[in-house]
């Protein structure tokens, strides 16, 4: 899989990203936000099994987005099951030095428009920590609604928090 998008991609995680991923994911401003399966601190280590249980995936759901060089960051979905399998979470990260500059915004549109079509699924949701103002504009940008706020939802870096959860629904479903 592979979306341009200016400078930047969406592409297939490759064997040799695990640098750059240490590099950038190895950041508490990131880690903060995501849930406590993202390591914190983050070490090549880490990105390596990270790396083998990618390759393993079918269908591939977690890519790298990326510059023409590196690696800066991962986006993916995780898909229900149940009555819950043509649902998916969405769950994205970015390198620091790249906030700012609409990058995720348009990821997260074209990844989730590719989704729709490639994809058996009909319903995209994210969950947003309650303080992570980036994500929400994220989110509202790329075309996400909000449906509502999940109450003392999480235990995060010692506190309890609210989610605000967001979600899209592939066209022509309801």
């Amino acid at each position: 899989m592979r979306i341009e998008f200016g400078e930047y991609m969406i592409r297939d995680w490759a064997g040799d990203d695990g640098g750059s991923i240490a590099r950038y994911a190895n950041n508490r401003k990131i880690a903060m936000w995501l849930r406590d399966r993202f390591p914190s601190p983050y070490t090549a280590s880490d990105a390596k099994v990270f790396l083998a249980r990618v390759a393993q995936q079918n269908p591939r759901t977690v890519f790298a987005i990326a510059t023409q060089h590196e690696a800066i960051g991962g986006i993916g979905l995780e898909f229900g099951d149940d009555v819950h399998r043509f649902t998916a979470e969405l769950g994205y990260w970015l390198g620091e030095p790249f906030w700012g500059r609409g990058i995720m915004t348009d990821a997260v549109r074209l990844f989730t428009e590719w989704a729709f079509a490639h994809l058996e699924v009909y319903r995209i949701h994210a969950a947003v920590f309650a303080g992570s103002d980036a994500s929400v504009r994220v989110m509202e940008k790329a075309g996400f609604e909000r449906e509502g706020r999940l109450r003392a939802s999480v235990f995060k870096n010692g506190r309890i928090l609210d989610q605000v959860l967001y979600a899209k629904v592939r066209e022509g479903i309801v």
